[in-house]
């Protein structure tokens, strides 16, 4: 049976209180999709709201953007998918065997206590399938509390954007919180990396989770193994 993965971007193309662009870190997405789409994973895309998905234009600056990302960019029939793309709102979460959420700054306005993202989350483990996230995409476990009233992420073991590469990037003093902080806060046992913007991924159970832009590979390699895509 050919498995169903749904990728979730943001909708949020600046920082709040500023006129700073941002939005979907678009490597973090091609990296996780070029792997499915290699092993013949069936893929929806959509965002918070529908429609287009803003792209991170540091993201795609001479200075960050590789090989494959540049392919994808210069891609119109994938580019199109961003351009105009269905809302989460609209989706079945049961038809899917895994969900992603990608990351860029903007996930940070928009996926924390997201109703309509929890509930793709709820029905997906209940199926037995993936949650999958990398980068800031972590945000969109948090605020999210269980019917016992314990945070998602309590006990958890993850990872997620760093402080460090947090005041690395210069984006100390844009970001609504850090990543890193407030995922202790709810009780994650958060890890990361040695040296900041290496791959580094955490799996526990059915919860994939990569650090920074360079992990989503590895996210998506987990994700297929736990799907038993060979």
């Amino acid at each position: 049976m050919v498995k169903k993965v749904l990728i979730v971007n943001t909708s949020t193309d600046h920082f709040a209180d500023s006129d700073v662009p941002t939005g979907l870190w678009l490597g973090e997405l091609v990296h996780f999709y070029d792997l499915m789409h290699q092993n013949h994973v069936q893929i929806d895309i959509v965002n918070t709201k529908g429609g287009l998905t803003p792209i991170d234009p540091v993201s795609t600056s001479r200075f960050m953007l590789d090989k494959l990302t540049k392919k994808y960019l210069n891609d119109d029939t994938f580019m199109t998918l961003l351009k105009n793309s269905p809302s989460i709102k609209e989706i079945t979460p049961t038809d899917y065997n895994a969900v992603y959420f990608t990351g860029g700054h903007g996930v940070m306005y928009d996926f924390p206590g997201n109703p309509d993202i929890q509930r793709v989350i709820s029905a997906v483990r209940e199926n037995g399938g993936v949650v999958s996230a990398v980068c800031h995409g972590i945000c969109a476990f948090l605020n999210f509390k269980g019917l016992d009233g314990r945070y998602y992420v309590d006990g958890k073991r993850l990872t997620g954007f760093s402080n460090l590469e947090e005041k690395l990037a210069n984006r100390k003093k844009l970001v609504p919180f850090m990543l890193e902080d407030k995922l202790k806060e709810e009780g994650a046992d958060y890890s990361r990396a040695f040296l900041p913007f290496r791959p580094y991924v955490v799996e526990d159970g059915h919860l994939v989770t990569g650090q920074n832009p360079q992990s989503p590979k590895g996210v998506a390699e987990k994700v297929l193994y736990l799907l038993n895509v060979k």
